[in-house]
């Protein structure tokens, strides 16, 4: 995946896109907001939620990763 081409988002942006992608809020720990996808395959990531703070691109990419989507479906659900 290409870093350069995600945006630039809040915790709290990433989280609704997601959650239009089926996944669903598991729990919040402190910051991070723990979400799951029940569907196969079953999937689990950790978003940091720290108000309208974006979220570094690096970590994005990461969290996109762990939910199996490419940057072109996760741009495309904000």
């Amino acid at each position: 995946m290409n870093p350069r081409r995600l945006p630039v988002i809040s915790g709290k942006e990433v989280v609704r896109a997601l959650r239009k992608a089926g996944f669903e809020l598991r729990h919040v720990r402190g910051s991070h907001h723990v979400l799951t996808h029940l569907g196969p395959p079953r999937r689990m990531t950790s978003v940091p939620v720290h108000g309208n703070r974006a979220i570094p691109v690096g970590t994005l990419s990461a969290i996109l990763e762990e939910a199996n989507l490419s940057a072109e479906e996760f741009i495309a659900l904000l």
